[in-house]
């Protein structure tokens, strides 16, 4: 267990009066433990004691054989683990459960009187996990640095007659050369009216001459994930696309601009948001303005119009503003950013000029 990341999630508990919490999420488990264990459909759980004593309920299937820090409490697919824990919780105290632990194990710990009562605690780790260590800014360094090398390569393989599909495959393809761990989410490549769709599932569009084209793209590295945006145009750039790009780009760097401690997300999404608003494109900027990242693509906490939570040092978000013209255009530019003492460091170092791929 990682001592350190363990006090932390401890002493939110004792801010909340909370003496046991129970983690299921696998990412979250894996940030404690360093161990990722993906049980499917089978009951997985940490539980986490103000007082120590912390317990792991782990299926048989799953024969983990590391120290996690943890007592395991094994159990066989004949078996019923929620029995396991209920045994193990105090039934007089509160009883923190994250958000992603399925129905039905709840209801049969609720049906067993496992707690007196259960409380939403997700956002205990969830908040943790939101200031990054030193080890893992140099994880995300590391994931986007092969990300920017992906962007490269794969805007050179736009060619006559290439499909979105295609393109995807050949970037699976250099995420293996380059030594990534696979994609951090499925890759959002979009050319000519597909791009004005922000969360565009890839199809057998072929590319054509004036197409806008989108590659949101990312990695993962090491658990870590990479995401950034880069929108070219094919052989050539309409005025209106000339236009919509030069102001998506200049949102993008007003943003990141404005990080810094103390900020707070919505005045940073505020920055983005409201010079397209003044540009006059502001309903057609659809989406928050970035979402943080780390061992999940979109880990918890956003940069959006009503998030007020002020920006704290070692944290990583996204900043990706976009306009979406239906039919016509669409263009996006993102970068991830860690938020230092006294500003940001932009991990893109991709270029993010118009370019147009001949």
């Amino acid at each position: 267990m990682n001592q350190v990341r363990l006090s932390k999630v401890m002493e939110l508990m004792k801010k909340q009066d909370l003496e046991q919490i129970l983690i299921s999420d696998p990412a979250g488990i894996f940030y404690l433990t360093g161990k990722w264990i993906h049980p499917g459909e089978r009951l997985l759980c940490l539980l986490i004691k103000a007082g120590g004593d912390h317990k792991i309920f782990i299926n048989e299937l799953f024969p983990v054989t590391d120290d996690l820090g943890a007592e395991k409490i094994w159990y066989n697919d004949t078996q019923d683990g929620v029995n396991f824990v209920a045994e193990h919780t105090d039934s007089s105290k509160a009883l923190g459960v994250d958000k992603v632990w399925p129905a039905k194990f709840l209801l049969r710990l609720m049906e067993l009187n496992g707690a007196s009562s259960y409380i939403n605690g997700s956002e205990i780790l969830d908040r943790v996990r939101m200031n990054k260590d030193e080890d893992e800014k140099q994880k995300m360094r590391i994931a986007s640095e092969l990300n920017d090398k992906a962007m490269g390569k794969i805007q050179k393989e736009l060619v006559e007659g290439i499909t979105e599909v295609k393109m995807s495959q050949l970037l699976a393809g250099i995420y293996e050369e380059l030594g990534a761990d696979g994609f951090s989410f499925n890759p959002i490549i979009g050319f000519g009216a597909n791009a004005a769709d922000p969360h565009h599932d890839i199809d057998k569009t072929v590319v054509k001459e004036g197409d806008s084209v989108i590659f949101d793209i990312g990695c993962v590295k090491d658990s870590y994930c990479s995401d950034m945006t880069r929108t070219a145009f094919y052989k050539s750039v309409s005025d209106k696309g000339r236009e919509v790009f030069e102001i998506v780009k200049e949102a993008n760097l007003r943003a990141i601009a404005a990080v810094k401690p103390g900020v707070r997300f919505c005045d940073i999404d505020a920055a983005a948001r409201d010079y397209i608003t003044e540009k006059g494109y502001g309903k057609y900027f659809t989406h928050r303005t970035g979402h943080s990242i780390g061992i999940e693509c979109h880990d918890y906490g956003d940069v959006s119009s009503i998030n007020t939570m002020p920006v704290e040092e070692g944290m990583i978000f996204s900043i990706e503003p976009g306009i979406y013209l239906s039919g016509e255009v669409g263009v996006r530019i993102e970068d991830l950013v860690i938020v230092t003492k006294d500003g940001c460091e932009v991990l893109n170092k991709y270029p993010k000029d118009l370019l147009i791929i001949k």
